[in-house]
């Protein structure tokens, strides 16, 4: 199989900071993993960065929601249905997210919208970040994939979600992880392709849930560079005011 070029971000840092590099990428049956710069399909997302030091308080068990407006739960995959590696307990964030933040991991599209590859995706993922960053687990809270699988991403996201008034301690976005719902869009969008139609209403979906279980308003969905310096998420971002208006709809009713 041929290497595809595309755009893509390396960690440089503990602090999770990244630079936008050009490189020659293959398949993960292709790759193999080292401590040069070959590294395997996930080892260079470039939707994730940042961990904020937080320190871990209590959680909450009390159901509150922290709105009114109720939204249907879309299937959200947890930790333990798409084979997870056992990690610790993660930070907790005892107050709720203030802004959701929109990533892609700018890795090659694919035709593959089954729901196995949106498990391999994520167990790649979570590998990348243990194994590759040095981190407790994946950094971000969700992954949408694009057939439009979501899945839970650091352990603890779904729980706390379902719950609403906490929230788990991310590692995706620099200054923002104690305070941010970080969901990790798979895919390369940063050249000009768009997402799939079922990958695109499922972020509404999971979108317009997050907002209604933690009083979010549509107005604080962002994309990565509204924050850091990096192209994530791509035309993601060109058409957040599309996703805003579309998540609004589903609050309105």
């Amino acid at each position: 199989m041929s290497a595809l070029k595309i755009n893509f971000m390396v960690f440089t840092s503990a602090e999770g900071c990244c630079q936008d590099v050009g490189k020659s990428l293959t398949r993960p049956s292709e790759l193999v993993m080292t401590r040069s710069f070959k590294m395997s399909r996930r080892s260079v997302l470039g939707g994730l960065t940042g961990l904020a030091a937080v320190s871990a308080v209590p959680l909450v068990t009390s159901k509150a929601f922290a709105s009114e407006t109720q939204v249907e739960a879309p299937h959200i995959h947890s930790c333990a249905d798409w084979g997870a590696r056992p990690v610790g307990d993660m930070p907790v964030v005892n107050q709720a997210p203030n802004k959701i933040i929109c990533h892609h991991t700018a890795f090659p599209n694919t035709d593959d919208h089954s729901l196995e590859y949106a498990f391999q995706n994520s167990r790649e993922i979570q590998d990348l970040h243990i194994d590759q960053n040095g981190w407790p687990d994946s950094g971000q809270h969700f992954t949408n994939s694009q057939g439009g699988h979501i899945t839970e991403g650091r352990f603890g996201s779904l729980g706390a979600l379902q719950d609403g008034t906490y929230m788990i301690q991310g590692a995706h976005v620099v200054g923002q992880n104690s305070e941010a719902i970080g969901i990790e869009n798979d895919g390369s969008y940063h050249d000009g392709a768009q997402p799939s139609e079922a990958q695109w209403n499922s972020l509404i979906n999971l979108c317009a849930y997050i907002c209604a279980q933690y009083g979010i308003p549509s107005s604080e969905i962002y994309g990565h560079m509204d924050f850091n310096e990096t192209q994530c998420p791509g035309v993601i971002h060109e058409r957040l005011p599309e996703l805003r208006e579309a998540v609004q709809g589903v609050l309105d009713g």
